[in-house]
């Protein structure tokens, strides 16, 4: 069997915590969309995690890298999303517990050998009782994927794996990280790029340009939107997976929004 191995060293202040977390927590999940935890291993100063071996490697070497010559088609990208709409639905509303990943980006999307997506890596994963809350003593997670309110109450729920959910979405319709630095090194975040493009009505100049213009427009535009929604400022406004996920497959239209300076607001 291929197998692939984690490594994580003792010596990161962290790495104890998110090894133990990453054993308990993914160790018993169990759904097609999430990476599957085969065994761990401590050796010396090292800590190791084994988990079943995705041949397509992650999810950002096709969708930021300029230089290869395999860009992902609309229809992989929207088939992605899905799955990992799907993956992140168990976590937050059908396994026994809660479990939050505060680590959803790109690196962290796998892919399986027919381009299915799973979201691996639940080394920051938490996990709390349903109806209770869930408490975190600092702030944990990816510059660009951090929501708001986490960063100014360091409490992680399903609303910021939402948030963060929504930066994923700007990205894979874009093709571009969630921060980049412009030409005059100033900070440029996607939301804002999309938000102003969608301002101005050019909102199809946003799509990946390496898609030279093969996508499903409608699908496009869907994801563009839920990106927007999920990223919303205010955690309360943000939908819940399983609306995300009624929203993917048609069977729920997402609200009518109007952008404005800095997001936008819900009719």
């Amino acid at each position: 069997m291929e197998v692939a191995v984690k490594r994580v060293s003792h010596d990161s202040k962290s790495g104890m915590k998110e090894f133990l977390s990453e054993v308990a927590s993914i160790g018993r999940l169990r759904h097609r969309n999430l990476a599957h935890l085969l065994g761990y291993c401590r050796r010396k100063r090292e800590l190791f995690l084994v988990y079943e071996y995705m041949p397509n490697g992650s999810l950002d070497k096709y969708l930021y890298n300029n230089q290869t010559h395999f860009v992902l088609s609309w229809d992989r990208r929207f088939h992605i999303v899905k799955c990992i709409a799907s993956g992140l639905l168990y976590l937050h509303e059908e396994w026994e517990k809660v479990v939050v990943h505060r680590d959803i980006k790109a690196s962290n999307i796998l892919l399986d050998s027919e381009m299915n997506g799973l979201l691996g890596d639940f080394g920051l994963a938490r996990l709390c009782e349903r109806g209770s809350n869930l408490h975190t003593t600092h702030v944990v997670g990816t510059m660009g994927y951090l929501a708001p309110e986490l960063l100014c109450t360091g409490k992680a729920t399903p609303a910021t794996d939402v948030f963060a959910f929504g930066i994923f979405l700007l990205e894979i319709a874009c093709g571009r990280r969630s921060i980049e630095v412009g030409m005059k090194d100033e900070t440029i975040t996607l939301v804002n790029y999309v938000l102003q493009h969608w301002r101005i009505g050019s909102l199809a100049n946003v799509i990946d340009p390496r898609l030279n213009g093969h996508y499903d427009a409608t699908e496009a535009y869907l994801i563009l939107k839920l990106g927007l929604l999920c990223s919303h400022p205010v955690s309360t406004e943000r939908p819940r997976m399983r609306q995300v996920v009624q929203y993917l497959n048609g069977n729920l239209v997402v609200p009518e929004m109007f952008p404005i300076k800095g997001h936008m607001y819900l009719n």
